[in-house]
């Protein structure tokens, strides 16, 4: 049996975010610019872009989650396959004519964003991208898997509630 390399319909896409705590629905969306893409911008929000943002919780330092993030991407299936720079604005490199980007890898939450940069694009003469949507990842609860959520200790990385010390009777 002969296994045929699948080729990936976009040759570059990118893929931003804050990827703080990062769990398993920051994987999906990660997972999907890979299988979609040849190869992936990542944006990884600036400590200075996350102040703007305006977080109702705590953000880990730049450097943490670049670790983190970089950590995950520790696989052949990812190697020399990505670039990750730091994202200051909602568009990043998005709005750049020299980067030959097809798509953009987002999440419900973000799919205004795109919609925005598409619009972007058009007015400085480049072509929209492709826009690519998963969806958000339920935890056990059937609730979002989100940053806020863990560190709110209501779930964990993988979407599993975490078990509160019940009163005793």
């Amino acid at each position: 049996m002969v296994k045929m390399m699948i080729k990936q319909p976009f040759k570059n896409v990118a893929v931003g975010g804050t990827f703080d705590k990062l769990h398993k629905g920051h994987k999906t969306l990660l997972n999907k610019a890979f299988e979609v893409g040849n190869y992936v911008y990542i944006g990884l929000t600036s400590d200075e872009f996350v102040l703007q943002l305006q977080k109702t919780h705590k953000v880990a330092p730049y450097n943490e989650r670049l670790t983190d993030l970089t950590n995950f991407l520790k696989t052949p299936e990812f190697k020399n396959r990505f670039e990750i720079s730091p994202l200051h604005t909602p568009y990043g490199l998005t709005l750049n004519q020299t980067t030959n980007l097809d798509a953009l890898i987002v999440s419900q939450e973000t799919i205004k964003t795109a919609e925005t940069i598409n619009k972007k694009r058009l007015q400085t003469n480049l072509p929209p991208l492709h826009i690519v949507k998963i969806n958000l990842v339920p935890a056990e609860n059937k609730t979002p898997i989100s940053t806020t959520r863990i560190r709110a200790n209501e779930i964990d990385k993988e979407g599993h509630l975490i078990k509160q010390n019940q009163p005793q009777k």
